[in-house]
């Protein structure tokens, strides 16, 4: 299939376009993990304070939310906004919202480096740091800042090559970054030992350069979307003409986008809720333990999310060329494929448990306590699928106020307030892993029903 052909989502099987663009998006969304996770593994193993070190990763997790916050504002708003454009054969627009966006993501990556760094030991004492704590944070979150750039352009600019039609490029942005960082990991950590063992600040050093490892890999993934963007083999390549702001399209690039930046951006206010009350009730064990668990949660929503994020082309694209019928088949066949995945999942994580916590960590302690909040945590997974199509559909097709409304309810209207009163009320640090599972059944099903009463049975009129 020539590059025009892989372009046009309006010809084909539906079922067969969408899984042509999720299959290399949901490898790419696996490989992802090692991202996420192997750090985290290498440091929950390594000796001189495990503990402690899973808890400095868990503290700097909000910036890292704040940063994938902005990162969506302007590539979930202009993707979905692109493709339509292309469905519509307006390339002009279409390159204007590709050069709008990079530039976008270039100036505020470099806002927010400058911003949290001067910010970064205030910060991090909000989010739940203590004074032993702080000394690994700091360590991480002082490396993790210097590649923020790279993080944002790689990340932001990714799914324009997907909305070409070029899912198995875009899976290579993240399979190439991955592997380099699972290469040098283990380079870093263990050869640039700092040698004084028992420091804490060295131990902390020797640790954060697993962050020096991740930084590399993710300025290798920007040059390679911005290489494939700017080339020939792009169908709309990215010049230096586009590379700048058009006013006209700000409204509408934004106005789609907030929505993936409150989604990202209520991930960092839940997690900040989290880490103070588990500071207060549980203390550093169980912030270390929300880290475990938050790793294994990103590892078994990734595949669920290449699913929806490769959907979101071809339906954005059949919306903008009018093709009804084919995005209600598209809405079916997403709908389907992401429920069966996180029910099988779901499943594995409840019988489980113990298998997925060792992996990272060898501490007894963290281990038992892992468990037992892990299976609290997932009780509700399952009907995270419903809030993950329901609010695809609501961004594919531009309807920004119902997705807005969606992703506020569930974190900033469910899931913090019940972070924060649960463990006061007599759970105590249950109360806080027990809010997510409330929030993925009460949200996901009120975004799924809201979808299918509204768009979708609109779209079957039309």
């Amino acid at each position: 299939m020539n590059k025009q052909n892989a372009a046009d989502f309006s010809q084909g099987s539906i079922g067969s376009r969408i899984m042509a663009q999720a299959i290399p998006l949901s490898l790419a969304e696996i490989v992802q993990l090692l991202y996420n996770i192997v750090d985290r593994i290498f440091l929950g193993h390594l000796p001189d304070g495990n503990t402690l070190a899973l808890t400095g990763v868990g503290l700097i997790f909000p910036v890292v939310s704040i940063v994938a916050a902005f990162t969506s504002l302007y590539s979930s708003g202009g993707a979905p906004i692109f493709a339509m454009a292309r469905g519509r054969k307006d390339e002009e627009r279409a390159l204007q919202i590709q050069g709008t966006v990079f530039a976008l993501l270039l100036g505020s990556s470099l806002a927010l480096t400058v911003l949290c760094y001067l910010l970064k030991r205030p910060l991090l004492f909000l989010f739940g740091a203590s004074e032993d704590s702080f000394v690994f944070a700091d360590a991480y979150l002082k490396i993790y800042l210097l590649g923020t750039p790279f993080t944002m352009l790689a990340t932001g600019m990714n799914p324009f090559i997907n909305a070409q039609g070029r899912p198995k490029i875009g899976m290579m942005t993240t399979v190439i970054g991955a592997v380099l960082n699972l290469a040098l990991d283990p380079l870093f950590i263990y050869g640039f030992h700092m040698g004084v063992t028992g420091a804490a600040v060295a131990t902390a050093l020797n640790k954060a350069s697993a962050m020096a490892s991740t930084v590399i890999s993710r300025a290798v993934s920007c040059i390679w979307v911005l290489r494939f963007l700017s080339g020939p083999k792009s169908i709309l390549p990215l010049g230096r003409r586009e590379a700048r702001i058009y006013p006209y399209l700000l409204k509408d690039i934004l106005s789609l986008g907030v929505v993936g930046f409150i989604m990202k951006f209520t991930n960092s206010l839940v997690q900040i809720a989290c880490n103070k009350m588990l500071s207060i009730h549980g203390g550093d064990l169980y912030v270390g333990v929300m880290t475990v668990i938050n790793a294994i949660r990103d590892v078994f929503t990734l595949p669920a999310s290449g699913i929806t994020d490769g959907a979101r082309p071809v339906l954005s694209y059949n919306y903008g060329a009018g093709q009804m019928q084919r995005v209600r088949a598209g809405i079916r066949f997403m709908s389907a494929a992401a429920m069966v995945y996180t029910f099988c999942a779901w499943l594995f994580a409840m019988f489980q448990p113990r298998l997925l916590c060792r992996i990272f960590t060898p501490d007894e302690a963290m281990v038992e306590a892992s468990v037992r909040m892990l299976r609290v945590y997932f009780a509700g997974f399952f009907f995270q699928s419903f809030q993950f199509c329901g609010q695809s559909v609501f961004q594919s097709l531009g309807w920004a106020k119902y997705a807005i409304t969606f992703s506020l309810l569930r974190k900033v209207v469910i899931v913090v307030p019940l972070t924060l009163l649960l463990p006061v009320v007599g759970l105590g640090t249950t109360g806080v892993f027990l809010a997510e599972p409330i929030s993925n059944i009460v949200g996901g099903l009120a975004c799924y029903i809201t979808m299918l009463c509204t768009a979708y049975k609109q779209m079957g009129r039309e």
